[in-house]
């Protein structure tokens, strides 16, 4: 098993620094660091380009939401160390003692963390104008998939 287990949870306005992220989850006693890296992809809006993204967030709401997801992503893969970072994107690490475990793991936090996190985005445009944009994947969202839970 890694050494001292812990979660790091951090909004912020400053620019993400990956090799800080891996570096924070990095382990003697573990082999493998999964990252997620989400990154601003350019798009065309309605003919406007979109040119950056503005994020906002509930922190109260979202430590309590992140610690839920800690708690559920080490129930389901016991030996991974996570540490996420959020700005304009999002940034995450696990390490584990294999790959396989981390792999798994990264994938089941962010979708998690896109389904129950409450973090709102909104896209500004080349015009500079801007629109809050719906997170589809969010649970409250009116385009949710609705699905039975597994048994």
């Amino acid at each position: 098993m890694c050494e001292q287990q812990r979660d790091v949870f951090r909004l912020s306005h400053d620019k993400l620094s990956v090799q800080e992220v891996a570096d924070a989850v990095n382990s003697a006693s573990c082999g493998a660091v999964s990252m997620f890296i989400g990154t601003t992809r350019e798009d065309m809006v309605d003919s406007k380009k979109v040119v950056g993204l503005e994020y906002e967030a509930y922190e109260p709401m979202a430590q309590s939401e992140f610690s839920r997801l800690c708690d559920d992503i080490r129930a389901r893969w016991p030996n991974v160390k996570w540490v996420k970072v959020g700005e304009a994107s999002v940034v995450m690490a696990i390490s584990s003692p294999h790959r396989s475990d981390g792999q798994q793991a990264i994938q089941q936090a962010i979708s998690q963390l896109k389904a129950s996190v409450p973090i709102w985005k909104k896209e500004v445009y080349d015009d500079q104008d801007s629109s809050w944009k719906e997170n589809q994947e969010c649970c409250w969202s009116s385009h949710a998939v609705q699905t039975k839970p597994a048994v």
